[in-house]
């Protein structure tokens, strides 16, 4: 039986070796929650246990009903009738399995009939959908809505909605965008407004709206007529069927999740925590939390795409050999093996810093209420928080980037076949496009992590492990490391050291590049201390980092971007 789970090595690798006991035990509230729900862990090894059956399920449920039946669905897309949305058939399936195998409250505490699940494992399961069904996943993972409902809600909101998202009874969307406010939510001009008994409405338009035929909807709407900017967002929450769709948008990819136009004519809602906190603290932390997912996405295409590229170099004859045995695809293919590999350990390390950022500051919280000391603490989950902050946009811009890559590698591979829609490759590379757009474009993640990289928030991890010695196999990776390092810290003096912030900004992609450049390499070097093989990964990947650093150091140092200035005359 194919299984998505057991049957890929490195996500085993990186399931084995996720080391997040202490962030477990805070979840678990020490194990006491065993005492209320019979199937609550009752140690960290009873947790990894319960971990592995699920996702043991979830690699043969993706594997074995969902990837097959999803090139239906995204020929078969989804339809707009008297103003009801209809799924494709397989993906409304797809959707009644999860809900099944109660997946769709995978994060969300037991009390409201979540799995209580740390961020880490959840990604697992979004990497496997998403590998199966990229539409599938953008649908999966609305279930973040719940979660900011759960944080920022009050016990009766909480009661009311995220129950019924956690049983699957009720989808969710997430409810930002709008024809004048893409990227910039700053600009969001949807009006909410209360009637004299405090009672609120919103009206107005949204578009581009993922699963915007929700039954809830978290709407950013502006609550302070009288402001501009990001103070005059709140965040409400509404039910769908008060709310006309106007439109399905017609995509380059993944066809199997609706998008939508909204138009709210004074939709009843409910505001979530307190006025003008919308988009400064809820949101962003929304987004956060969907970036991740986004890179999770990525990461399954990026696999799908590469397991048919692997299948088809191995079948494929030309010049009485199989393809994967003429060198230039040999290279190809091992070149899109080390980037999976290093993106997966990027994401499962980043994953575990939120996890670990989210349940200290728990048990911060628990410490306040016993009147009980917690400095310690506090400290440590600021520095957790920094560094999952840095690393959550950095991982989403290097993994969706890469996804891209490997998908249009993998099709070429293919050659003209590849261009084919009897082939599942080019439905990956569609639906490779929209991962470094949606939740925040590429652009917006360098601009999201650059504060991070400038104060070099990881410099006493990288101090520790310039330090460190290395088998003699890993020397010379290590060294490159080294080299990266000296590099990136040269070139961010130049940089600071510019007058001109639009130089500073257009040249903050290739720091951030340097960055993670260096952070994947030592990942990458700690895997090899546990398997043999990853040596050879780290290695590779030393060398190709070394060589995109040096482009990048000497791109930043030639003022390569001084032609800004001329831009004009450049572009007519």
């Amino acid at each position: 039986m194919p299984n998505f789970f057991t049957e890929n090595a490195d996500l085993l690798f990186q399931f084995e070796n996720l080391d997040i006991q202490e962030q477990v035990g805070i979840l678990e509230d020490d194990y006491a929650q065993a005492a209320h729900f019979d199937y609550a862990p009752t140690s960290y090894d009873d947790a990894i246990d319960n971990y592995r059956r699920v996702l043991t399920m979830v690699g043969e449920l993706t594997a074995e009903q969902i990837a097959p039946r999803a090139s239906d669905v995204d020929l078969e897309g989804n339809v707009l009738v008297d103003g009801e949305v209809r799924y494709a058939e397989g993906m409304r399936q797809a959707l009644d399995e999860l809900t099944a195998a109660e997946l769709m409250g995978a994060t969300l505490p037991r009390k409201y009939g979540g799995l209580n699940f740390p961020t880490s494992v959840h990604m697992m399961t979004t990497e496997m959908i998403s590998r199966a069904d990229a539409s599938l996943m953008n649908l999966y993972l609305l279930q973040d809505i719940a979660d900011t409902i759960c944080k920022y809600g009050s016990e009766e909101q909480r009661e009311e909605f995220v129950a019924k998202l956690a049983s699957g009874e009720c989808t969710g969307a997430m409810v930002l965008t709008e024809p004048d406010a893409g990227s910039d939510l700053q600009a969001i001009k949807l009006h909410a407004y209360q009637d004299e008994g405090g009672n609120w409405f919103l009206r107005g338009v949204k578009r581009f709206i993922t699963n915007g035929c929700a039954d809830i909807l978290l709407v950013l709407a502006r609550s302070e007529t009288d402001t501009k900017g990001a103070r005059g967002l709140s965040l409400f929450v509404c039910y769908g069927d008060t709310v006309k769709v106007r439109r399905l948008e017609h995509k380059l990819g993944i066809n199997g999740s609706p998008t939508c136009e909204l138009q709210f004519d004074d939709t009843p809602a409910q505001l979530i925590g307190k006025t003008k906190l919308g988009l400064i603290r809820y949101v962003m932390d929304l987004m956060n939390g969907a970036r991740l997912g986004i890179a999770a996405q990525a990461l399954g295409i990026a696999e799908a795409a590469y397991a048919e590229a692997l299948k088809y170099a191995g079948a494929r004859k030309q010049f009485d050999k199989a393809i994967r045995d003429l060198p230039p695809v040999t290279n190809m293919l091992i070149d899109m093996r080390v980037a999976l590999e290093s993106n997966r350990a990027l994401l499962y390390s980043t994953a575990k810093w939120v996890d670990l950022a989210e349940t200290l500051a728990e048990r911060v919280e628990q410490l306040k209420q016993k009147d009980e000391p917690y400095s310690d603490e506090r400290k440590r989950m600021k520095k957790a928080v920094g560094i999952s902050e840095l690393l959550t946009p950095l991982t989403k811009y290097f993994l969706t980037e890469s996804a891209n890559r490997i998908t249009y590698d993998a099709l070429q591979i293919h050659g003209g076949t590849g261009y084919m829609k009897e082939f599942n490759i080019e439905r990956h590379a569609r639906d490779a496009r929209i991962t470094n757009i949606y939740e925040g474009t590429s652009q917006l993640q360098i601009v999201a992590a650059f504060g991070g990289v400038l104060r070099d928030v990881l410099g006493e991890d990288f101090d520790a492990r310039e330090q460190a010695t290395y088998p003699s196999e890993l020397k010379k990776a290590a060294d490159q490391l080294k080299t990266i390092r000296a590099l990136f810290r040269e070139a961010a003096a130049y940089v600071e050291a510019q007058e001109d912030r639009s130089v500073t900004d257009v040249a903050a992609k290739e720091l951030v590049e340097l960055y993670g450049f260096l952070h994947m390499g030592y990942l990458l070097l700690d895997d090899a201390g546990r398997d043999e093989r990853k040596k050879l990964i780290a290695s590779r990947f030393a060398v190709d980092a070394l060589a995109k650093s040096r482009k990048n150091f000497e791109s930043i140092m030639a003022n390569q971007f001084s032609d800004l200035e001329h831009a004009g005359e450049i572009l007519g």
